[in-house]
């Protein structure tokens, strides 16, 4: 059969859509195109989903960096699928330093994080404040995913306006943060614009991206659109 990281190689490249991936390529400018096979998200998460249940996964996910982006993505949906928690949590930390693109950071979205939202804070503390740029977006996308409903806490939005940094991965989606929470905790988080807590672009970038929300009224809009720097 041979080695499980050549399999799941081979069968991405019998998947390969060029014109996806000439087009997929434009939207991850941070990943050579040599770099990408160019196969369609549908087919990766099927691909992870069957691969996940081999006992021989632990060699694909121990081998990193891969080659290729697509195989990043088949990593990222097998993480995705652990179901005990701390194995989940210990195989998210190993693979987040080797993230290089928001796509790739943005689809990973583990399912048992859900359900252990305290114990998950610290590392989405920690991962706010670390210096890799993806590692930051991600902290900041699970604060988005999991702590806007029933679990949020004032202090989220604070940890999330504390960021300081010039990466615009980062900075968008610090923005796209502060845009989704105003459409569901609107009273808790208008302040931050109200008192100018961002800095000018992602201020900014919010008060845009809350505005093309349905989730927004007409009348939050219009007054978001009188807190534009």
């Amino acid at each position: 059969m041979g080695d499980i990281g050549e399999q799941i190689r081979a069968q991405l490249w019998e998947l390969q859509d060029e014109a996806y991936r000439d087009f997929h390529a434009r939207l991850i400018p941070t990943v050579a195109l040599e770099k990408i096979i160019g196969v369609r998200t549908p087919q990766v998460r099927r691909l992870a989903k069957k691969w996940a249940k081999d006992p021989q996964i632990g060699e694909f996910l121990e081998r990193l960096p891969h080659a290729y982006y697509d195989e990043n993505n088949v990593h990222a949906f097998i993480v995705e699928q652990f179901k005990d928690y701390g194995e989940c949590l210990e195989q998210t930390e190993r693979f987040l330093p080797f993230i290089d693109n928001w796509a790739t950071c943005d689809m990973m979205a583990p399912k048992v994080f859900a359900s252990h939202t305290a114990e998950l804070l610290k590392p989405v503390r920690r991962w706010i404040g670390s210096r890799e740029t993806y590692t930051v977006r991600f902290g900041v996308g699970m604060l988005m995913r999991f702590y806007l409903d029933g679990a949020f806490r004032p202090e989220y939005p604070e940890w999330v306006a504390g960021i300081r940094s010039e990466e615009y991965y980062i900075n968008m989606m610090r923005a796209w943060y502060f845009a989704t929470a105003l459409a569901k905790q609107y009273d808790a988080v208008v302040p931050f614009l109200e008192s100018r807590r961002l800095d000018e672009w992602t201020h900014r970038k919010a008060i845009q991206k809350a505005c093309e929300s349905r989730r927004m009224t007409a009348e939050q809009k219009l007054y978001l659109r009188g807190l534009k720097v």
